[in-house]
Order: C-alpha cells, then sequence, then structure tokens
C-alpha cells in the first residue's frame, strides 16, 4: 500500500481513528529534504502492513500543521490510539524512521 494523502476532511478517518500506528510526514514539494524523505516513507508503506502511512502538504493544510507545532518540514510524527508517541523534524535515514515506530 503507498502513502495516503491526508487532509483535514479525512484526518479523524485515517489518522485518529486508525486501528493501526499512524506515521505521518508533514511535507512540501518545494522542500528538499521532503523530496529525500519521501521515497523512504512509500517505501515503509509499502513493506509495512501494520503500520499505515499518510502524508500532509503544510502548504494545503496549515491548519493541521499549526495542530501538530510543525515549524519545520519534513516533520514525522508516529500516533497510536490517537495520541503522539514520537516526533521527529528533518530528513532521516529510513533506519532512523523505522526505529520511531
Amino acid at each position: 500500500m503507498s502513502a495516503i494523502s491526508v487532509n483535514k476532511n479525512n484526518f479523524n478517518q485515517e489518522v485518529l481513528n486508525s486501528d493501526k500506528p499512524v506515521l505521518m510526514d508533514f511535507w512540501a514539494p518545494w522542500c528538499g529534504p521532503c523530496r529525500m524523505v519521501v521515497p523512504l516513507v512509500e517505501e515503509i508503506a509499502k513493506e509495512r502492513s501494520d503500520i499505515k502511512v499518510v502524508k500532509i502538504n503544510v502548504d494545503e493544510e496549515q491548519e493541521l500543521a499549526m495542530q501538530f507545532g510543525v515549524m519545520s518540514i519534513p516533520t514525522l510524527v508516529v500516533m497510536k490510539n490517537g495520541k503522539i508517541v514520537n516526533q521527529v523534524t528533518g530528513a532521516r535515514p529510513k533506519a532512523q524512521i523505522l526505529a520511531m515506530l
């Protein structure tokens, strides 16, 4: 499965009500480090059926970015049962992203 694009309309359904842990990638198309992380996030989405991976474009979803205190991108957030359990800012290698989970 590939990463799911999330916006304010489907956020509750895809993230808060998920029965699996959720890896959220806050990104923007103009962000160089974000473009480095996108292929890694997509790989994780395809490899791991035990988690849900979502992408949130901060240009289009400023409310969600503000809700999570996103000041810099990329920001990766892991949520379980509707609560933040891990959060990092900046590009990370795949092993570090997996370690967050």
